[in-house]
């Protein structure tokens, strides 16, 4: 009874119905649905910590008749950043890693050098926030320099046996896209990053990540591996008249060049672990860690650590995710709401993952959205995030 008498007073204070909410969110499911659009989708939202919404439709697997359900399993990719990112604040506020001190201290050998040949110093400050000078071989074409150096970019396994000394040695041998600090650009850093903090907690970052994120906060079915195979929803790509099943190797366009996926990475377990997109996980676990931190942190993260994470320390001239967006450490920061036409507040800080994901925290309105699907890029980059954004303020779009 009091959970649900607290249900209505926390919808209320969107400004909305419950009932309204209930159906505007399950709209723009239902449209995404039919239009085939995506196939699948795990929709969360909580307001002061109350789940206010929580919906599973669509199909796991559409061939096999497999419906959606909460606690499916999802390929993170890119979602993978802000926990592996939690990780290395974790080891700052233990004083094992420092924000300026350069990543030659626990990487002696990645030393990667700009186009001149000269050696630059990168920080673990900016492989936080994609200021290092790195980048990724999707934006690239086919000859880029990081496919020539068969970087993988943790989303792909057509290099059996790779590991991530490997991989870092191939993305020390390219030359940096820019001088550290200089600008933003999204990038491998964080892989780079999971060695770092691999090295600084001593241990394989799967064991540093569960010690220092998941075991506190209950994140049970996040890893880099996966926990049950029979809840990982099967991957689909954007394609008419309905969104393609992924197979062992799927190319879909993006930037100047392509994603490479390879979904059978996710249940190889000799794949190396990539900070930037390797794990999985359920849509409740990553709420937990995103309510986390929308509440100060503990017990993972001092409030004043969260504080730095959450704030923009990369500008809006970046425009990390538009016009208006800024960059934290290892999210992206609404600075100015009007310029980004959005009906989110100023401090909104979000992210999404490559399989098709998206995700938001507005601080202010004490809003927490999480919105999985098995469809890329449409749930990343779509519409759809866009129109759960829209029904959850209401702006009768």
């Amino acid at each position: 009874m009091y959970s649900a008498i607290a249900t209505l007073l926390v919808v209320a204070s969107l400004g909305q119905a419950p009932d309204a909410l209930a159906v505007r969110l399950d709209g723009v499911i239902d449209r995404a649905l039919a239009e085939k659009r995506i196939v699948g989708t795990v929709v969360l939202v909580a307001k002061d910590g109350e789940v206010i919404y929580r919906r599973a439709a669509g199909f796991a697997d559409r061939e096999a008749g497999r419906p959606m359900r909460e606690d499916a399993l999802f390929r993170l990719a890119s979602m993978s950043k802000p926990i592996v990112s939690v990780a290395a604040l974790a080891l700052v506020d233990q004083h094992k890693l420092s924000l300026d001190a350069p990543v030659t201290k626990w990487l002696p050998t990645f030393r990667p050098k700009l186009a001149d040949g000269r050696e630059a110093v990168i920080t673990v400050r900016q492989l936080l926030t994609h200021t290092a000078g790195l980048t990724y071989g999707f934006f690239e074409s086919e000859q880029g320099p990081y496919h020539r150096a068969r970087v993988s970019d943790g989303l792909d396994l057509d290099q059996p046996g790779l590991t991530l000394d490997e991989n870092l040695r191939r993305i020390a041998s390219v030359p940096l896209s820019f001088e550290p600090g200089t600008r933003w650009g999204y990038s491998v850093a964080t892989d780079v990053l999971g060695a770092v903090v691999a090295r600084a907690g001593g241990a394989p970052l799967p064991t540093v990540v569960e010690r220092l994120v998941t075991r506190p906060l209950g994140m049970s079915d996040t890893g880099f591996s996966v926990k049950d195979v029979a809840r990982l929803a099967t991957p689909y790509a954007d394609g008419h008249p309905e969104p393609v099943r992924m197979g062992e190797l799927h190319v879909v366009p993006f930037g100047g060049g392509g994603v490479r996926y390879a979904p059978g990475r996710a249940l190889n377990r000799r794949a190396f672990p990539s900070g930037g997109a390797g794990m999985v996980g359920t849509a409740g676990d990553f709420l937990k860690l995103l309510e986390t931190l929308r509440t100060g942190g503990a017990p993972v993260l001092a409030a004043s650590t969260v504080k730095q994470m959450t704030s923009a320390q990369v500008g809006p001239e970046a425009e990390t995710q538009g016009p208006g967006w800024g960059f934290g450490f290892g999210a992206a920061v609404l600075v100015d709401p009007a310029k980004a036409r959005s009906p989110q507040s100023a401090g909104s800080y979000q992210w999404g993952g490559a399989y098709g994901h998206s995700w938001f925290v507005d601080p202010e309105r004490r809003l927490t959205v999480v919105a999985l699907t098995n469809t890329a890029l449409e749930g990343m980059s779509g519409a759809f995030p866009v129109a759960i954004r829209d029904a959850l303020y209401d702006t009768g779009k």
